[in-house]
């Protein structure tokens, strides 16, 4: 079993790697200080199961974890936390187990059993935690990510199979669908056409063509998008408010 250990503490990153040590069947391929680091090292090792710390600095371990389940293969997610109060958020991450620190090495041991019991029954696909909104999307890059802030993007436009998030420092593909993206972020954005979705202040106005198409001018886009029929009295709702 391939393990990635994330606590911000390197003091509780060493006594979980003692812990494991001496398990043959464990392999610690990767250790991380934040969030971020996190997801890098599960992009980069595909392990089996995290140990994931909950309050760590920039992304914390509960929305780590959301990303994570999106992931393919998903690794398993077991946090680690010196407090007991994140246990309802940690289960609806759907984490396998919640263990408060100091970890002892029977509570450990149940852990990976349960981490064993859900690999034998993996199921791919399974979705991230409703009710839950990120403040980041994470766009897979060969084997590494970037993670874009949700107050950065511009736009999103499904294209096939993908979505290109256009965001303040250019472009990059993400695997989820528009659907699922507008059922998450519906009061950032407004949907424009059936393949797009607009962050609400980025629409400056709406202009008629000649050929009757109407169009969004954005406040950073280089051209402007298509409104399809159906969605221009919402948008135009919309822009009343603003």
């Amino acid at each position: 079993m391939k393990v990635v250990i994330a606590d911000d503490e390197p003091l509780a990153r060493e006594r979980l790697r003692a812990l494991l040590a001496n398990r043959q069947d464990i392999e610690v391929v990767a250790e991380a200080g934040d969030g971020h680091d996190a997801l890098h090292a599960c992009a980069e090792h595909e392990p089996d199961l995290i140990l994931l710390d909950i309050a760590m600095p920039g992304l914390d371990g509960l929305e780590a974890a959301r990303h994570l389940a999106a992931f393919e293969p998903r690794p398993a997610v077991v946090f680690c936390t010196a407090y007991d109060a994140h246990a309802l958020s940690a289960f609806e991450a759907e984490a396998i187990d919640y263990l408060v620190k100091p970890v002892r090495a029977e509570r450990l041991d149940a852990a990976l059993e349960r981490v064993r019991t859900f690999a034998a029954g993996r199921q791919h696909g399974m979705a991230a935690s409703k009710g839950q909104q990120r403040t980041h999307l994470c766009a897979r890059l060969r084997g590494s990510l970037r993670l874009i802030p949700i107050e950065d993007v511009h736009y999103l436009q499904a294209e096939e199979k993908y979505v290109v998030v256009h965001h303040a420092h250019g472009e990059d593909l993400i695997e989820e669908s528009l659907k699922s993206l507008e059922d998450e972020f519906g009061e950032r954005f407004v949907r424009i056409h059936r393949n797009c979705l607009v962050a609400r202040y980025e629409i400056v106005e709406l202009r008629r063509c000649p050929d009757g198409h109407v169009q969004a001018v954005l406040r950073h886009g280089d051209r402007p998008l298509e409104v399809s029929r159906r969605c221009v009295p919402g948008v135009r709702e919309i822009l009343k408010q603003l």
